[in-house]
């Protein structure tokens, strides 16, 4: 939620619109990918980030956000969206494969990898 915040302030000193956008995958567990007529993922994602915008802007999105669902692990989706992106802003929890670092793996790949330049947001400081 703080990355959503900090690329609205962004956008604001900008002029850049904002995409937001959520990655998700069929679960995979001993090679066979899972299916059911249930269960319907995508559904699911887009809900989650729709509830998120919901809870960080309330009634009043910024004008020009737009909301992306896309198919695929988390640090793919974000490197493939940032080509042509004015700057890629994520969130990191830190959840890395080591307590101590400071970056999680998605972060971390996008700070390496991305075709713009990234903002890693984490720690408890709101956007100012």
């Amino acid at each position: 939620m703080r990355a959503l915040r900090w690329a609205v302030r962004i956008s604001a000193t900008t002029g850049a619109s904002i995409d937001a956008v959520t990655a998700w995958h069929f679960p995979v567990g001993f090679g066979w990918g899972y299916t059911s007529d249930v269960w319907d993922p995508e559904t699911d994602a887009a809900k989650c980030l729709q509830d998120t915008v919901d809870e960080v802007f309330g009634a009043e999105p910024p004008t020009g956000l737009r909301l992306l669902t896309r198919q695929g692990l988390p640090a793919q989706v974000l490197l493939d969206e940032s080509r042509g992106a004015t700057m890629l802003v994520v969130g990191s929890r830190g959840h890395g494969g080591f307590a101590g670092m400071l970056l999680g793996s998605v972060s971390a790949s996008c700070a390496e990898h991305a075709k713009c330049p990234v903002l890693v947001v984490h720690g408890d400081q709101p956007a100012l």
